[in-house]
């Protein structure tokens, strides 16, 4: 057997996994009650909350690859770091986009500047920063990129206790805790689904760029030999 074909598998696996647990949640949520405040707009919970644990999921890994890369010359870290800040702008996206159709409703605005939207948002630029230090930051992109990665990573915690530190008119970490037994199972089965999407795109995504690393070492080595002594 090939050293890829185990990887393969769970890869395949995985995906058959997200894909059919996205095709059976929506079930489960519209099974769950309805918030007799927000009303069915609450529902936007069991999608909001997940992609915001994978917001710092992602800023986690990036900072932690980015030390490796740092401290270590790890390009293997460097690429992993690449791969999860894509995530997290990706997932933070859905976050800054739930986020307001919800407000909306509960809120009747979309936008609030308080403490947990402000750090949030400014976590998300953090991110998409990295991206953009990458592509234009010259012969030092990669460490500029680095840094700002560490920097996103004092931000997530920050993100989190915010509600419970400042005054903020966003629900407190308690909320989950606090649900009644449907809502939090739910909200739990969803976050593992979307955690299993995340690895199924991390996993894709880091495929591609080992492809690309491969081939710029293939096209510099022809370089080489066509050079000559």
């Amino acid at each position: 057997m090939s050293a890829g074909r185990p990887s393969d598998f769970r890869l395949v696996a995985g995906a058959a996994v997200a894909a059919l647990g996205f095709l059976g949640i929506p079930f489960l949520i519209a099974a769950t009650p309805i918030e007799p405040v927000m009303g069915i707009v609450q529902k936007i919970f069991y999608f909001h909350v997940p992609c915001a644990y994978l917001l710092f999921l992602s800023t986690f890994v990036c900072a932690g690859a980015s030390i490796a890369y740092l401290f270590k010359g790890s390009e293997g870290g460097d690429r992993l770091a690449l791969c999860s800040a894509e995530l997290g702008v990706l997932f933070g996206l859905c976050v800054l986009v739930t986020g307001p159709l919800w407000a909306r409703v509960a809120w009747g605005v979309y936008w609030q500047w308080d403490a947990r939207l402000t750090s949030a948002l400014l976590l998300w630029l953090m991110l998409v920063g990295y991206l953009l230090a990458r592509r234009y930051g010259g012969p030092a992109a990669k460490r500029l990129a680095a840094g700002l990665a560490l920097f996103a990573a004092v931000d997530a915690p920050l993100v989190y206790v915010s509600v419970n530190v400042w005054r903020t008119i966003h629900p407190n970490t308690s909320v989950i805790t606090q649900s009644v037994p449907e809502m939090k199972l739910a909200v739990r089965l969803a976050a593992l689904l979307f955690l299993v999407l995340w690895g199924v795109l991390l996993a894709l995504r880091l495929r591609l760029e080992r492809a690309r690393a491969a081939l710029g070492e293939l096209e510099l080595a022809c370089e080489d030999a066509l050079e000559g002594p």
